[in-house]
């Protein structure tokens, strides 16, 4: 954290990046208990599919607790940086510097900072920050002359004149979504997406940060679909050679059908998105 996807949604749909923020906590842990209680009861069912660690190879509980110590650190940098877009200190832009700062003084106490690796870093934060602005500006010109030409008032008329009622709108827009989940990426789905729905969204009367996160998590199945999904690439990369992307791509179905299930209970009960909200603000 802090998730980019929500970051790039709040700026081109104007909405409040600390809400979309607070409104994704409760979905994705939701979502990881899923995740975990599927994964439980498939070993439960089929042990051979998640055998236990061989006695010679188990941690004694010192040494875990050691373990466990080290992560406080970086506990309290994402604190610092989702804290203080929670209360509205800082925005994105600096929360990040908060971030990166904390991080640099992080490897500096644990003396792991080096020139090579902070000369590293920066240019993959280039790389993947110019990828993202370039992704931005391509959109940016196709949704621009798309409106010029009189299609986002077409696309708009057409649901509001669908006869299929505010639900029956929403619901469209989530096959739309996954759809193009499985040829284009996230940013380019925001980018071309927002603009069109967005207004359309506000019109129906259903609250804009509550559809963001719908919006987020609608993408995350955008992640495992094939043939895009680009965590099942990044899987296959790092899986043992005798598992085929064939096997990665069919194995990927139940966890697309728990994020399908994920849209749905995040639509049937809004308030699983708008309760830490309406707490914090």
């Amino acid at each position: 954290p802090p998730s980019v996807m929500l970051i790039v949604y709040g700026l081109v749909d104007n909405s409040s990046i600390g809400r979309l923020y607070a409104g994704a906590i409760l979905p994705g842990f939701m979502l990881a208990g899923m995740f975990i209680l599927y994964v439980t009861i498939r070993c439960y069912i089929k042990p051979s599919l998640g055998p236990p660690i061989p006695i010679e190879e188990r941690l004694p509980l010192p040494k875990k607790l050691r373990l466990l110590v080290r992560v406080i650190a970086p506990g309290i940098l994402i604190f610092l940086v989702l804290g203080t877009i929670f209360t509205g200190i800082a925005a994105p832009t600096e929360a990040a510097g908060v971030g990166a700062a904390g991080a640099i003084i992080l490897t500096l106490i644990q003396r792991k900072l080096t020139w090579k690796g902070l000369v590293q870093a920066a240019e993959s934060t280039l790389k993947s920050s110019a990828m993202v602005m370039w992704t931005i500006f391509g959109a940016n010109v196709f949704v621009g002359l798309y409106v010029m030409v009189g299609g986002g008032r077409f696309v708009t008329d057409l649901l509001l004149g669908s006869g299929l009622g505010p639900w029956g709108i929403l619901i469209i827009m989530q096959f739309i979504l996954i759809f193009l989940g499985c040829f284009i990426d996230w940013v380019g789905i925001i980018m071309l997406c927002v603009p069109i729905f967005g207004p359309i969204v506000r019109q129906l009367g259903f609250d804009p940060v509550w559809f963001g996160v719908l919006f987020a998590t609608n993408l995350q199945i955008s992640f495992l679909s094939p043939p895009f999904g680009y965590a099942l690439f990044y899987l296959k990369g790092v899986a043992p050679p005798e598992i085929s992307t064939t096997d990665i791509w069919r194995s990927s179905v139940p966890f697309i059908g728990i994020q399908v299930l994920g849209v749905v209970l995040v639509m049937i009960f809004p308030q699983i998105i708008l309760y830490l909200p309406s707490v914090l603000y």
